[in-house]
């Protein structure tokens, strides 16, 4: 990364533009600009706003962005590669330990669920009730025959009940 910060500088000098003209220009903090042309990649958090400011500055310089990005590219797989297992997990068992302490609202924070026995019983025996009252209701509603009475004795007519 130092050579292509120094290629970088080397082409804004020779363009005469001045780091805090590149850095107006660009948007870009003077301090970043001058870490890019240090070769300093510790002073960015993230991989890819860098690599789009190097973009940017490379665009800004005349040159080609694409073979520029491509060196950034080669430098950084380089310095991946080289990085020993127990390097990633000590950066990830501290990245585990931030996010322990970060503070988490109540309306952001992931809650999982439990499975909760007590609350899936008391819906089954809620929904058996049901299906039972609903059974005793179609019985009820159930159209009945007609119970008719005898004859009466006075009159021979028939009365009819229903229920």
């Amino acid at each position: 990364m130092k050579d292509l910060g120094e290629y970088l500088k080397e082409q804004r000098e020779s363009n005469g533009v001045g780091l805090e003209e590149a850095s107006e220009d660009l948007d870009i903090s003077k301090d970043d600009l001058e870490n890019i042309e240090e070769g300093n990649i510790r002073a960015f958090k993230d991989v890819l706003s860098l690599k789009t400011k190097i973009r940017d500055y490379a665009k800004y310089l005349g040159l080609d962005p694409e073979k520029v990005a491509d060196e950034f590219n080669d430098f950084m797989f380089e310095h991946t590669s080289k990085i020993s297992l127990s390097d990633i997990l000590e950066a990830e068992k501290k990245a585990n330990e931030e996010a322990k302490k970060t503070i988490h609202s109540p309306y952001t924070k992931i809650k999982r669920k439990k499975f909760n026995i007590k609350g899936l019983l008391i819906f089954v025996g809620a929904f058996v009730i049901v299906i039972i009252l609903l059974l005793i209701l179609i019985k009820l509603l159930e159209p009945k025959e007609p119970i008719i009475n005898q004859e009466l004795s006075s009159g021979g007519v028939k009365y009819e009940y229903t229920y």
